[in-house]
């Protein structure tokens, strides 16, 4: 049987750790975190990309697209908490778009989406376009 007083601890150390994710990130990066629903990767994708980041945390995105449309979009990531926000966040802000409608988007627009990260974690987003910007250019050479 679980001792009472060791429940009890784990309770306030899990309420510890969400007040202190709650004064580091906004509700948007903690919400992606906790639920990604675009994490994965597809078994055929019509283009892939992989980088690993100054961090050391590996991305990668596989994409399926029909007609110049990105039907559907998953995300895999060795990363922090922040770097699945990115990813997942990065999935959403792309899916159903067309690739030409979606080929500038920038770190920034993420950060901006994600409504901010901590200068700390700021690289995270930068791993996420830099991935989606790999899996473009395979896109782009299965194209030609």
């Amino acid at each position: 049987m679980v001792d009472d007083d060791f429940v009890k601890m784990v309770k306030q150390l899990q309420k510890k750790i969400e007040n202190d994710e709650e004064r580091t990130y906004s509700k948007e990066v903690i919400r992606e975190y906790r639920n990604p629903t675009h994490f994965g990767i597809f078994n055929h994708p019509d283009a892939v990309g992989q980088v690993t980041g100054v961090c050391k945390d590996t991305m990668k995105i596989t994409l399926k697209v029909k007609h110049g449309i990105i039907n559907d979009a998953l995300f895999w990531t060795d990363g922090c908490g922040a770097t699945i926000a990115c990813g997942n966040m990065l999935m959403k802000m792309i899916k159903g778009k067309a690739i030409e409608e979606i080929r500038h988007i920038s770190k920034d627009d993420l950060i901006k989406t994600l409504n901010g990260l901590p200068k700390e974690h700021l690289h995270c987003a930068k791993l996420a376009i830099d991935t989606f910007y790999s899996t473009l250019k395979h896109l782009d050479k299965k194209d030609k």
